[in-house]
């Protein structure tokens, strides 16, 4: 019989890509997605297991599905993803709301899951292998109709000494380039107009095939296709190669904006986190890409408080933030995860990895304040997504801002925009830190 499955996705957009392919799956068996878990037949929390902070995240929302258990309006709940990858014995035996989990090697088993939970009255444990499991498949999208995710690679080898993302979304696995074109054509079909390239590490894309960086081919390619803007997440920056920078700067669909998490400047600091890279390759680099690419927006990932860190590396940090500019930058305290090598070392407790964490972004909004006085009165191509009726003013993003971890630039406009247009914003002032303008 069918069934009114809901589902939550938590943490990143490759996990989101995940939930939209189990929701395809789910919809192909004859099911109902719903959107609301009250009076749904079974939910299905799809969880990130990054940081301890994203399993508390993930064990509050099943906590909360359970009271609709409780009250009756909801029979089942699964949970997936790298939280029961990473906790299998313990989301089952600690959590006795939980009607079953998948690990990330199963996401394919969500249908059979399902049946085993609602039909046969079983508590499904599905535990596949996470580095040969199937990356491709129908997706149901569940961003705006405007934009989507290409996940081109699964896993990661980088192993830093701080993550545990290895051990659960297993080994770096390319997806081959016609599969990936295949997904990204009918994409373009589908209306989708701006395309995030998306994977634990890009820049590695095709070296696990034949040897070859082959990441600026792929994105050649899908420049041939129906897209307005192609936005590149997480490039390592040990990896990143000439010719990708000459595709970057040749091709006008690809953004000018690159998300390259560094963590750290310190050379001591980054060589006991297993990173590849120095204080001076890195600033290399950044010279490299500016030089290279006009109107270059960067965004980083940072971590306060890892070990090594006292007050003069932690110095070091924010001075290096005020040199390079950086324009967007996330700031997370240190989080030392069982089963990393990161967590067995030295450190500064949580409560100064927060301090630390703070002052970082005090550091960052000053740069980012330089940066939007810096582009007041020019012109940008600004991807609309909405009104705000409080406001009286529609809101959307340029290249600058990428969905979900960036701000938004406001606007007015005489002339209405739809969401999903492209308009041309004349940058005139600042709200909250974030640009305001008006249609041209």
């Amino acid at each position: 019989m069918p069934y009114k499955v809901y589902f939550l996705s938590l943490g990143c957009a490759k996990n989101q890509v995940n939930c939209e392919q189990m929701m395809s799956l789910v919809q192909a068996a004859g099911h109902e997605i719903v959107p609301d878990p009250a009076g749904a037949d079974a939910a299905v929390v799809n969880t990130c297991g990054f940081l301890t902070s994203a399993c508390e995240e993930a064990i509050g929302h099943v906590l909360e599905l359970a009271e609709l258990k409780r009250a009756g309006t909801l029979k089942k709940i699964l949970v997936t993803g790298c939280m029961a990858q990473r906790y299998q014995a313990s989301v089952l035996e600690e959590l006795p709301e939980t009607d079953g989990i998948l690990g990330t090697g199963s996401y394919g088993d969500i249908v059979p899951a399902l049946s085993e939970a609602m039909e046969a009255g079983l508590r499904p444990c599905h535990l596949g292998n996470i580095h040969t499991a199937p990356q491709n498949g129908p997706r149901i999208l569940s961003t705006p109709p405007w934009y989507a995710y290409l996940r081109i690679a699964e896993g990661c080898d980088n192993h830093c000494a701080y993550c545990v993302i290895p051990s659960l979304r297993g080994r770096y696995r390319s997806r081959p380039m016609g599969e990936l074109l295949d997904e990204a054509a009918e994409l373009a079909s589908a209306g989708v107009k701006e395309l995030l390239v998306i994977a634990q590490d890009i820049t590695r894309y095709g070296t696990d095939l034949n040897g070859e960086h082959q990441l600026a081919a792929l994105l050649r390619e899908l420049c041939k296709l129906d897209f307005h803007w192609i936005r590149l997440h997480y490039l390592y920056p040990d990896e990143i190669t000439g010719e990708l920078i000459s595709t970057i700067a040749s091709q006008p669909k690809i953004l000018p904006y690159l998300d390259i998490p560094i963590q750290h400047c310190n050379d001591g600091i980054l060589k006991a986190m297993n990173r590849r890279d120095t204080k001076e390759s890195i600033r290399a680099l950044f010279k490299t890409l500016r030089t290279g690419i006009p109107g270059l927006v960067l965004r980083t990932s940072l971590i306060t408080g890892l070990p090594g860190e006292g007050e003069e590396e932690f110095g070091e940090l924010c001075e290096f933030l005020r040199e390079q500019k950086i324009e967007r930058a996330g700031v997370f305290p240190f989080s030392p995860e069982e089963g990393t090598k990161a967590a067995r070392m030295d450190h500064v407790d949580a409560e100064e990895a927060a301090r630390r964490a703070e002052i970082a972004v005090d550091v960052q909004s000053d740069v980012i304040d330089a940066y939007n006085e810096s582009v007041l009165g020019a012109e940008r191509e600004v991807l609309c997504e909405g009104f705000d009726g409080q406001a009286q003013m529609f809101y959307g993003r340029s290249y600058a801002e990428s969905p979900e971890i960036d701000g938004r630039i406001w606007f007015t406009a005489e002339e209405e925009p739809e969401p999903g247009d492209f308009v041309t914003v004349r940058l005139t002032g600042t709200m909250d830190g974030e640009l305001t303008g008006e249609r041209t």
